[in-house]
């Protein structure tokens, strides 16, 4: 199975420890099975780091018809007025980083318990032959190895995501550089950190993209829902 649409919500996220439990409870208790009834969305799964070394601790998809469905009326305005619980919680956040993506290649099948990403961000110029090496070559060999799912590629809509920072009263950035995720979908952590490494451990040096620019995590599945 695919995906459940070709629109993607992903936040990062994380918290101090002496509150990390209201977090997850919060999390699994409300806040997923909230957002998975909004209009445009059927899924949402979140997960923690498995390897002790990604940037942020927690990451989170939310799979919804399509991209613009994460600036519709009636989503923005939950932004605006979240619960009393949400409100607690998110005040507690050390990280947080929105990404309202398109998915632009879906090589999904099934579902499975660990996640790793790759977040880059390419040079406008090459992103075609980038997208086309991804969906023909790379990505196809990834997902060929054993213990591996399924591979996809966002591509954050930055219209739709200043809607929702504007929502939320943040500050839109200047001259924002269009972000790619790669999700690497597999049985286990050992799968996907391997398929991490094996895709993405050099760079794409034939695209100018480099390793060290390349953020990466290796993440096991904490919680999930779905209509």
């Amino acid at each position: 199975m695919a995906l459940y649409g070709k629109g993607m919500l992903m936040t990062f996220t994380e918290t101090p420890v002496g509150v990390e439990e209201d977090f997850n409870e919060w999390y699994n208790r409300e806040h997923i099975d909230e957002r998975v009834w909004m209009p445009g969305f059927h899924r949402a799964r979140r997960y923690v780091d498995a390897d002790g070394d990604a940037r942020i601790k927690y990451f989170a998809t939310y799979e919804t018809d399509k991209v613009e469905d994460l600036a519709d009326p009636d989503y923005m305005e939950l932004l605006k007025d979240q619960s009393d619980w949400s409100k607690k919680v998110m005040a507690t956040f050390s990280k947080f980083e929105r990404v309202t993506a398109r998915i632009t290649i879906d090589l999904s099948h099934g579902f499975a318990g660990a996640c790793a990403y790759a977040r880059f961000s390419p040079a406008p110029a090459v992103m075609d032959g980038l997208r086309g090496h991804l969906e023909n070559d790379l990505l196809p060999s990834l997902i060929a190895r054993p213990g591996m799912i399924g591979a996809v590629l966002a591509e954050n809509d930055l219209a739709v995501v200043n809607e929702g920072r504007k929502a939320q009263g943040m500050a839109i950035p200047e001259n924002e550089t269009p972000e790619w995720i790669v999700l690497l979908e597999g049985q286990t952590t050992q799968a996907t950190a391997a398929a991490l490494r094996a895709g993405f451990g050099v760079g794409l040096p034939d695209h100018g993209v480099a390793a060290p620019d390349i953020d990466t995590g290796n993440h096991v599945l904490m919680f999930g829902n779905n209509r």
